[in-house]
């Protein structure tokens, strides 16, 4: 395999240009915005350090060779063929995902068929629907792309919170929100409806310099050309801030919740949650910052008629009390947002969150 290679990092549609631009500020070689994700070329390392630091990151693809194919007997004499123990162990479950596009080959379960009866006959692979590694096979345009997923779970899944509410804003979302509205650790940041904490958290840990793949493990590590001592060097412990960060909610459990993942996050010493509603919100003392909110849409959660009188507290408590800050909310419905009455920025951002379509409507200083 060559010392580079494509690497692939996914993201929600709709944030591929935020995502983006924290490659190209994390350093990461000329990444380039597509459908889906940011595509870069790197090696192993900046594979291991997208996984490690990339806050905005779903997943990260490590792109392990390709082939021209015409053919299912084609297919199978060069997948037969492959250098697959350049990286995977033959020792490690796999599993195989196919697809198919403007090709001859069309079939996405025959050619899956073919790549794991190689796999399993001339690798002696273990093929298993659960497996901790999994094989990305693209056919397009007659050209067969393997990847590997090299992360493994999600990484919205930072590895330190347990406790989730109704409707979780992943923390990978989160990040690209706060990114887009500015937000860069140098301020703090309040959240009126915290549900579990993730805005807060998220920022807190930008704040203190954390890295969001600390305390979770990654299917990179079960590969056979994985080289621990470099990926340890990556590891770096975080500073401290000054910054304060709160979270409130009505709802007692979700400010429990809060509570004890930022303990796990390691960030309890910088944030406080309160249980209050939305028109008891007091502005902190100290400079302005940053109100971000993921209120609940009606879409799933609650009435939506109920939800106007909602939005306009928070609208109203925003405007009254928060002048000098900036404010951005999420909702998956327009008439909401404009029901709190704040002076929105035109073209809000539009993010597809599990099956939803949801808009980032954003303001400037209050």
């Amino acid at each position: 395999m060559k010392d580079t290679f494509e690497i692939f990092v996914s993201v929600a549609l709709g944030l591929e240009d935020v995502l983006c631009a924290e490659v190209a500020e994390a350093g990461f070689p000329s990444p380039q915005s597509v459908q889906g994700g940011v595509s870069f070329e790197g090696n192993w390392v900046d594979v291991y350090r997208a996984n490690l630091e990339l806050r905005g990151a779903a997943r990260v693809l490590a792109r392990i060779g390709e082939f021209r194919v015409m053919h299912l007997a084609q297919l199978d004499k060069r997948a037969r063929k492959f250098p697959w123990g350049d990286v995977l162990k033959k020792d490690v479950p796999l599993k195989v995902d196919v697809t198919c596009r403007k090709s001859k080959i069309y079939h996405d379960k025959a050619a899956r068929q073919r790549i794991e009866t190689a796999l399993t006959e001339d690798f002696g692979a273990t093929i298993a629907e659960d497996a901790p590694v999994v094989l990305k096979v693209r056919i397009e345009d007659d050209l067969c792309s393997i990847s590997v997923d090299t992360s493994g779970e999600s990484l919205h899944k930072r590895g330190h919170k347990e406790a989730v509410g109704k409707a979780p804003m992943r923390e990978n979302l989160a990040a690209l929100f706060l990114r887009e509205c500015g937000y860069t650790g140098a301020e703090p940041v309040v959240d009126p409806m915290c549900g579990s904490g993730t805005f807060v958290i998220e920022a807190a840990e930008i704040a203190m310099g954390l890295q969001p793949g600390r305390s979770r493990e990654f299917a990179f590590q079960k590969l056979a050309n994985y080289d621990d001592n470099a990926f340890q060097k990556l590891k770096k412990a975080g500073g401290s801030t000054k910054l304060r960060f709160f979270g409130s909610d009505r709802d007692a459990g979700a400010v429990r919740m809060s509570t004890q993942n930022a303990e796990r996050a390691g960030v309890s010493d910088v944030v406080a949650f309160k249980n209050h509603a939305v028109s008891d919100l007091q502005r902190p003392e100290g400079a302005e910052g940053l109100v971000i909110v993921n209120p609940p849409y009606g879409a799933r959660i609650g009435q939506r008629k109920l939800l106007y009188a909602v939005y306009g507290a928070l609208g109203k408590t925003l405007m009254e009390k928060f002048s000098g800050w900036r404010v951005g909310i999420i909702t998956s419905d327009a008439a909401l947002a404009h029901a709190t009455g704040l002076p929105f920025i035109p073209e809000p951002i539009s993010v597809s969150h599990g099956g939803l379509r949801v808009q980032l409507f954003r303001t400037e200083a209050l």
